[in-house]
């Protein structure tokens, strides 16, 4: 082969077929040899997508590498070294939960490569030394002869050689409503599939070099890009609170070195500390309250994929949606029929299935066959006999089929309208009449058969029939609530500008319908604007003394120049780059996109989410497959290929949309559960750790102990999981994470909890209690408070309006705190501290989680001051 092996498939189209064959090494007659076969085999490698998985075991121990998991590792050997072997099990489990739920979650995320490799045909018809044989897809090679039938999944990328023409459903690659009629010196790409005709083909390209390979790399790209905003949110959290235990816990160690103090013991107490400090369970907990909305989005007929998404989905404010099978039914459907004078209706459709093939199921008679069946169920046209068929192809762009009855024969005609027209012979002023009714449905979006008769004399038109994809029943309410909730809708399509415009029209999407070359013109005009005003100015400082009109001239004359250098080179990728805000202006007003390619719904995506939103995006073919990765949350919908699934976060399993509105209302509550959450964390650590370093620093004190500090760990944080079934409301807008809200107001109640722990501290102190009743009752007190915090944080409003909690979430808090109390005044692992001190830690508690609110009220006041000013 004298080609290079990185010629993209697109390159071979329309090229002589000779020249091709010759290129490749190979013929019509004989195909490739057996050996040539190898040879290339070896040099190309087999027809299929390589897979780069990780393996399970490093998958498994990443989860055991990290700052966090570090800590964690080195309390448990600490805890173990000083034979605490209660701390050493409970830190383990810690650990051991963690790194499930994490891997869990990353190994649902691997799968969207594999089922886009899976979709690869399996065998092909080859012509290998001279014989037709079937093979393994995966063993095609450049070169070599294939035959494609009705019904084939096309195994590689094809030129089209020999024979009539086939018809092509390239849907899940272009996202083209209808199947393409290809003929030959015509491209096939990999992964479409056939739907009539039969054609000899000669592979071009095989595996990683095909047209279907580029959007498996898109996806790949995606998943390598991906990292969601509740991963980041996770990591500031987690940085704030690793930074402030670090700095603290060094502070502890070196004064219990300057003390002298046991190092060993000092430095197990400083990791289980830290270990308690830290959001060691921050993201088991926010995976448990996200696995709880994906539960309710599944019982709504919504299947969650990537549980972080639903947290994405509450922020999305911008929506694009495929139009074909997603909008749309995917369902030609017959429109307003145009009936010319002399004839009827009942006629029209009559000759219109008599020159169709039922058992053919062509896409484009399947339509006409049922509006016959359901307007004229009775109509007698299969007591006709079929003398002779001629079937559609791409050089008659009709059909044509004799037919009898009772002795008379007819011959029914439909086809191309312009093709017709011309064998009708009609005088000018009448042709020009169908033209502009043509036109008419052709701007509208329509795709027009015309109908015909023919006798001895001449061919008479009966009537036009237009089809359309019409929208789904639901599809303009669905997205009427969905920019109720706050979130912009776009339209994106394959399909040409006019189809794409009356689709819109239909779903109250305004405004033009963009193609991918209006942004490359637009970027033209804007460079050659740009050119002349450079120039102008450049000019000017040349030559001083010359006239604004002759500076205008000049910039004029290079401003042509490069125009002319445009039309020739196109759009280069620097001035996107240089350009990128203005382009991202113009993709945030249009709501309609059509004519795009897999790769421009990718860089649609890319280009909102670099202009700081939160894109979804649905579809249903492997087209949508990367753009889908992209998307912060993908939906593939009811209809969708196995490879738009493997991609989606959001699998909907019911037909239309109407489930995206529930599945933002549950995603939003989700939220709220979260952000309560997490601000009742870092409160609790800042209590925490802020209390114990000043006690130990300032008084030489312990306020509790390291077993202490681990059941309150596991105290705080497990009951805490009920929160998942916490009431909230629902924000009406898209809500993100406001993390200097969220960190204020938590270190505003940190700090609370902090003076409220002091305040107590000198009132024991002055009652002169020994220091394991002190340890016992600051225990109490930190259990009790603790959960009394997450009412406070649970909304921005008294903790007394409603959405009242939930019941799971009370019982859940209260028994622990009961627990806690229980533990503490039996002395279970600590020192007992009797009924009555027990009920004045309540009693103290209940005081300052009144105060909190207040300070949480005071808070959000002075937040919301800023931001108006702001």
């Amino acid at each position: 082969m004298s080609r290079s092996m990185s010629a993209k498939t697109d390159s071979y189209a329309k090229r002589p077929v000779d020249e091709v064959l010759h290129e490749l090494g190979t013929s019509t007659d004989g195909g490739l040899t057996g050996a040539e076969a190898a040879k290339r085999l070896e040099r190309y490698g087999p027809n299929q997508i390589e897979d780069r998985e990780e393996p399970v075991w490093r998958q498994i121990l990443r989860r055991f590498w990290g700052p966090i998991p570090w800590m964690i590792e080195i309390a448990a050997v600490l805890s173990a070294l000083v034979q605490k072997w209660e701390d050493f099990a409970i830190i383990l489990v810690m650990l051991l939960v963690n790194a499930g739920i994490e891997f869990a979650q990353e190994h649902r995320a691997t799968n969207a490569v594999k089922a886009l490799k899976q979709r690869l045909a399996l065998k092909a018809l080859v012509l290998r030394d001279a014989k037709w044989g079937h093979l393994p897809a995966g063993e095609l090679v450049p070169g070599d002869v294939v035959r494609l039938q009705i019904g084939d999944v096309v195994p590689a990328d094809l030129l089209l050689l020999e024979g009539d023409y086939v018809l092509i459903d390239q849907a899940a690659m272009t996202g083209e409503s209808l199947p393409v009629s290809k003929g030959s010196a015509e491209l096939a790409y990999a992964n479409t599939i056939v739907k009539q005709g039969e054609m000899t083909a000669v592979v071009v390209n095989t595996g990683a070099r095909t047209n279907f390979s580029s959007m498996v790399a898109l996806v790949a790209i995606a998943e390598r890009e991906e990292r969601s905003h509740f991963q980041k949110m996770v990591v500031k959290i987690g940085d704030f609170l690793i930074g402030i235990t670090v700095v603290l816990v060094l502070v502890i160690i070196m004064v219990g070195v300057f003390r002298h103090e046991d190092v060993l013991e000092l430095l197990r107490f400083s990791m289980v500390l830290t270990v308690a400090a830290i959001p060691v369970a921050l993201p088991a907990v926010l995976s448990v309250t996200m696995a709880v909305g994906a539960v309710t989005l599944a019982r709504h007929e919504a299947i969650v994929r990537r549980l972080v998404a639903i947290e994405e989905l509450a922020g999305v404010d911008v929506l694009c949606s495929d139009k074909t099978g997603t909008l749309t039914k995917n369902e030609m459907r017959v429109a307003e029929p145009v009936v010319f004078e002399g004839h009827d209706e009942k006629e029209l459709f009559l000759f219109a299935v008599l020159a169709s093939r039922e058992e053919h199921q062509d896409p484009i008679e399947i339509p006409i066959f049922k509006y016959v069946e359901d307007h004229w169920p009775d109509l007698d046209w299969r007591d006709y006999q079929q003398v002779h068929f001629q079937p559609f192809d791409p050089t008659s762009k009709r059909t044509v089929a004799t037919l009898q009855k009772d002795g008379a024969q007819i011959i029914a005609i439909k086809g191309a309208p312009q093709v017709l027209l011309r064998l009708a012979e009609l005088g000018p002023a009448r042709s020009r009449l169908i033209e502009g009714k043509v036109q008419e449905l052709a701007r509208k979006g329509y795709r027009t058969i015309a109908v015909a008769t023919q006798n001895a004399e001449r061919v008479e038109l009966i009537g036009l029939i237009p089809l359309i994809d019409p929208p789904r029943e639901d599809s303009a309410e669905v997205i009427e609530d969905i920019r109720a909730h706050g979130i912009s809708v776009k339209m994106v399509t394959g399909d040409n500008a006019a189809i794409a415009r009356e689709i819109g029209m239909m779903l109250k999407l305004t405004g033009r319908a963009y193609r991918s070359a209006d942004f490359q013109e637009a970027g033209n005009r804007g460079f050659v604007e740009l050119a002349r005003i450079l120039t102008a100015a450049i000019y000017s400082k040349l030559a001083p003394d010359a006239s604004a009109d002759q500076a205008e001239r000049f910039a004029e004359e290079i401003a042509e120049q490069v125009s002319k250098k445009f039309q020739t080179k196109g759009l280069t990728k620097s001035f996107i780059t240089a350009h990128e805000s203005e382009i991202i202006e113009v993709v945030e007003q249009v709501e309609i996109f059509a004519e795009v390619v897999p790769e421009d719904k990718y860089t649609l995506v890319s280009m909102l989410q670099s202009g700081d939103h939160i894109v979804a995006m649905t579809g249903d073919g492997v087209n949508d497959a990367p753009a889908l990765k992209k998307a912060d949350v993908g939906i593939a919908v009811s209809n969708a290929t196995d490879a738009a699934r493997a991609a989606a976060d959001l699998v909907l399993t019911a037909p239309g949309l109407a489930v995206i509105s529930e599945a933002i209302k549950q995603a939003r509550i989700t939220f709220e559960r979260m952000k309560s959450y997490s601000i009742f964390r870092i409160a609790e650590t800042l209590r925490i750790i802020l209390f114990m370093t000043l006690a130990i620093v300032i008084f030489k004190f312990y306020p509790i102990t390291a077993l202490m500090i681990i059941i309150l760990a596991l105290l705080n944080d497990i009951p805490i999981l009920a929160i998942a079934y916490d009431n909230t409301r629902v924000d009406e807008n898209p809500v993100r994470w406001n993390m200097p809200e969220v960190l204020t107001v938590a270190t505003a109640l940190g700090v609370s909890g902090v003076l409220s722990s002091f305040l107590l501290f000198y009132i024991l102190v002055e009652l002169d209690y020994s220091v394991e009743i002190i340890q016992s009752m600051f225990f109490a007190k930190l259990v009790i408070a603790g959960h009394g915090t997450i009412y406070n944080t649970r909304n921005k409003d008294w903790f007394w309006k409603k959405p009242y909690p939930s019941w799971i979430l009370f019982g859940a808090t209260f028994s622990t705190r009961i627990l806690g109390t229980l533990l503490a005044v039996y002395g279970i692992l600590i020192t007992p501290i009797g009924w009555e001190k027990a009920l004045l830690m309540w009693a103290y508690a209940l005081v300052w989680f009144f105060l909190n609110d207040v300070i949480k009220m005071a808070t959000y006041r002075i937040l919301r001051r800023q931001s108006v000013v702001e």
